[in-house]
């Protein structure tokens, strides 16, 4: 056969260069329950789609060359459920993944082309951080992939964070419209031994950038899961809901049978006191499309809920005040929370629904301190610029500037009312404390006549007389009623994408 040792050297290359780390290292991570690199792309590809860019690359350090297959980054492109995604896959085995000339320049290829070619780019995350001697002295001026986190929304990232993920693999999963953890795993920006060596005082790895860390408190990580491929999964149900890339519209989906089912016991849903809680999770499960309800952020600022779910097929973004959480009052972090949502719908030319049952912003000392005031006004500039459907429903109070936040106020293209609706500049007992300083405890009867006045006027009929609300609605009617309005409110004209105001917005802050 001609060309027999190009055959064979190129054969035991590649070999070489997909062994990883090498047996032991692989075993290891078996053992410990742990996918491997090349797993966990092909976990998260279509079967044999995936094309290798970078399979011969090792460190331009001479003496490393043979330590380095792949220079501990796989990185190429393939498809998921038949679209095309490239995907950067960090391989511990190897160097800790860390970072050095060579893999920066691979994962700089794939992020350019995803986003110069329209589709999706998702990194498999864990990294001990940059390379050293690599990026040592003359390095730093070869290491020229720190400019491509400088990124507009013209195709989503995902990213999953599977171990410690330090240096490029915790920016990459800051700078994405989507970051799923997996318990067990840490990202910060440097490791919690060198942190440990500059505070003067142990800092473990759970207290530095655990899950709860990043779930609970800073918000970066938008799902939490028990394991690498639940991990692998929620990233391709994420994309499922986003178009390839900003200038198409969403996916429409099969309606799985029995979606008009649930609407019908919503009422079972909400307590008939105004005063009484209840989580609005089950009420947008109930008009959504069934199974389609896929919440981001669950556990950070929980008084707003949301998530991406579909409507006859069709994906939309929900946002929701959730009574059963600090009463639906919204504080920092839920507006924080709130902002980024619009940003990644408006992007991706996602429609926003709105369902207000709120209080007002939470006030007080501690609230300014998260600078509350601050993250209300960038809340309420984000949802002025938006492009795409915005549908607005009132389903019980709405109090104050949250009424413009969530949408009123002339700000969303439709807005309806359920009969339970109650609209004011704030809560009419307290307004009336604070007009007239007439306590309930103190003068019960006064306070009640006192607050029939301050309540004269804001419930879903008065709305409705002066066109406040174009419609009063049965909650039973809200499946349908959103259905229709999404449909009226298809972008026609430019092919169901929006103008995309709001692509350049930080993907964290």
């Amino acid at each position: 056969m001609k060309f027999e040792r190009q055959i064979r050297e190129h054969a035991e290359r590649a070999a070489r260069a997909r062994a990883m780390g090498g047996p032991a290292k692989l075993s290891r991570r078996k053992q410990d329950g742990l996918l491997n690199v090349r797993e966990r792309i092909d976990c998260l590809l279509d079967p044999g789609s995936f094309r290798e860019s970078g399979l011969f690359g090792v460190s331009y350090i001479p003496e490393m060359r043979e330590s380095t297959p792949c220079d501990g980054k796989v990185t190429g492109f393939g498809k998921v459920e038949g679209r095309r995604v490239g995907v950067v896959g960090y391989d511990f085995t190897v160097k800790g993944s860390s970072s050095s000339y060579t893999n920066n320049r691979k994962m700089a290829h794939v992020k350019d082309v995803g986003g110069r070619r329209g589709f999706p780019v998702v990194f498999l995350g864990e990294s001990t951080g940059v390379r050293m001697p690599d990026i040592m002295g003359e390095g730093m001026g070869m290491n020229f992939e720190g400019a491509r986190f400088l990124r507009t929304r013209d195709a989503p990232w995902a990213a999953a964070v599977l171990g410690n993920a330090f240096g490029s693999s915790a920016w990459h999963a800051c700078c994405s419209d989507f970051c799923v953890m997996r318990k067990g795993s840490v990202m910060a920006v440097a490791s919690p031994g060198v942190v440990s060596m500059s505070l003067g005082r142990e800092v473990t790895p759970e207290e530095l950038g655990g899950w709860q860390v990043l779930a609970e408190h800073s918000g970066f990580a938008d799902a939490v899961v028990d394991t690498d491929e639940q991990a692998i999964e929620a990233i391709k149900r994420f994309l499922s809901y986003l178009p390839t890339n900003s200038r198409m519209a969403p996916p429409v989906a099969a309606v799985p049978e029995g979606s008009d089912e649930a609407v019908k016991g919503i009422l079972d849903l909400i307590p008939e006191s105004p005063t009484q809680v209840y989580d609005v999770r089950k009420v947008i499960r109930a008009f959504v499309d069934r199974d389609s309800f896929f919440e981001l952020k669950e556990r950070f600022g929980r008084s707003v809920t949301t998530a991406l779910a579909r409507i006859e097929g069709r994906a939309i973004g929900v946002i929701a005040n959730n009574p059963f959480y600090k009463g639906g009052a919204m504080d920092a972090d839920a507006c924080s929370k709130a902002t980024d949502f619009i940003v990644l719908c408006d992007s991706f030319n996602v429609p926003l629904i709105f369902l207000h049952d709120q209080p007002g912003f939470l006030i007080g000392p501690d609230a300014e301190k998260q600078g509350v005031i601050g993250r209300v006004i960038n809340w309420m500039n984000a949802v002025l610029q938006v492009t795409v459907p915005r549908i607005s429903i009132i389903l019980r109070k709405s109090y104050g500037r949250g009424f413009i936040n969530m949408g009123g106020a002339g700000i969303a293209d439709e807005i309806a009312a359920w009969w339970t609706a109650e609209v004011s500049f704030m809560n009419p007992r307290t307004a009336v404390m604070v007009v007239h300083g007439v306590k309930e405890e103190d003068d019960p009867a006064r306070f009640n006549d006192l607050l029939r006045d301050m309540a004269r006027n804001g419930g879903a009929y008065d709305l409705a007389a002066v066109y406040g609300v174009k419609e009063v609605l049965d909650p039973r009617e809200t499946r349908e009623y959103l259905s229709e309005a999404l449909d009226v409110h298809t972008l026609r004209l430019s092919g169901g994408v929006g103008q995309h105001r709001l692509a350049n917005w930080p993907t964290s802050y």
